[in-house]
């Protein structure tokens, strides 16, 4: 995303190609689209504008310190009708072996031409880097939102998962996309444990000499490096992680911090040494329209208070990390980190339900577990592909 002049219009008599973004106004349209487009659905939640900036400034985003993005919009009638981001990240091809090219940040009218104007231009963006296949969407890793829901309209999303309407998918499988990978959202697990989970939960605090905390507050720069050991070694080997940076995963501690409650942080350690994370957050979205997506509106705190006030009757939790070191799993440390999650968040007072997720679909042995303990799988996200 370089700031230059705007691109030459094209000739006359025909459908203006994707421009890429130049310049001041043209990085407000692309950041103000998703509102016009969807600002009337109810199940839209308007993010803060100022999140929106932070992600696409190369000087406050640590993505860019070592990955590189260019940005596009489509115009019909004279207006911005579709954006999309052309995403190159090194480091998920040098841990996957691979050379893939990503696209993002897609807010697309209900036109199968912009759509495919969009997509044009993000892939021939990433074959004119040598990348071989496109995957999206995702912003800009799948540390990140990432995916288009496909099944389960009707509901406003949790915190940190994307929203789009039902016509997204059609858009982009019209444009010659094709699913790569499924991710799933659970919704339930938030009641009282049974007996045999609570059974195996003790047995297994006992045989590990499992001692399972709350985040601490005073330390928590330390607990958040303990939270990113276990998030590095759990999930490494999973479809499409990459692990954070040390800059990135401060970043969004640093952004969850404001928001995010010590006792819904569970650390499971064996002898000091963290190998188990379990990490829900309030439901921030239930709050979030209060804002209108504007912390402040002419210098006053208009929006922070309106989402302070609104915060106070947020019910709900999303389960955003859940896992294990590799050697420890399966020996029922999964269980006895479920059921500590489990009573903090009753004990918080979250008493209007709970998401779980995502997981991947093929993800065989978390997806079983979740069903064991009650959870229905609720909402599915797709990540689509295709040939550059």
């Amino acid at each position: 995303m370089r700031v230059s002049s705007s691109s030459r219009p094209a000739p006359s008599g025909r459908a203006p190609a994707a421009e890429p973004v130049r310049g001041r106004r043209r990085l407000r349209e692309f950041v103000e689209l998703p509102y016009t487009l969807h600002g009337r659905d109810p199940c839209f939640v308007p993010p803060l504008r100022g999140d929106c900036r932070r992600l696409l400034d190369r000087r406050r985003n640590p993505f860019f310190a070592y990955g590189d993005v260019e940005l596009f919009t489509v115009r019909r009638g004279g207006r911005v009708a579709g954006r999309v981001a052309a995403v190159d990240n090194p480091r998920h091809n040098d841990v996957h072996g691979a050379r893939d090219g990503f696209f993002g940040q897609f807010a697309c009218a209900d036109d199968p031409s912009v759509a495919r104007e969009l997509l044009d231009a993000a892939g021939g963006w990433l074959r004119g880097r040598g990348l071989r296949t496109m995957l999206g969407p995702v912003n800009f890793t799948t540390n990140e939102e990432c995916g288009v829901l496909v099944d389960g309209f009707g509901t406003p999303p949790s915190v940190m998962m994307p929203y789009n309407p039902a016509y997204y998918p059609g858009l982009l499988e019209s444009c010659g996309l094709a699913k790569a990978k499924d991710l799933w959202a659970w919704e339930g697990g938030h009641g009282a444990p049974g007996e045999r989970l609570a059974r195996i939960a003790r047995h297994a605090e006992r045989s590990h000499q499992l001692t399972v905390r709350s985040l601490d507050p005073g330390d928590f720069h330390a607990d958040m490096m303990r939270v990113k050991h276990v998030f590095d070694r759990a999930w490494q080997g999973n479809w499409g992680f990459t692990p954070m940076t040390d800059a990135e995963f401060t970043a969004v501690a640093g952004r969850l911090r404001a928001v995010m409650e010590p006792g819904l942080v569970q650390l499971a350690e064996v002898a000091g040494e963290p190998v188990a994370v379990a990490l829900a957050l309030p439901d921030l979205n239930q709050a979030l329209p209060a804002a209108r997506g504007r912390l402040t509106r002419f210098g006053l705190p208009i929006g922070l208070v309106r989402l302070s006030l609104a915060a106070r009757r947020i019910d709900r939790v999303r389960g955003v990390l859940f896992g294990v070191v590799p050697h420890l799993s399966g020996r029922g440390i999964e269980t006895a980190l479920f059921t500590r999650g489990q009573e903090a968040v009753r004990a918080a007072g979250y008493d209007g339900g709970m998401e779980h997720g995502w997981t991947l679909e093929d993800n065989s042995a978390v997806n079983r577990y979740l069903e064991s303990a009650g959870c229905t799988h609720s909402k599915t996200y797709r990540i689509y592909g295709r040939d550059l």
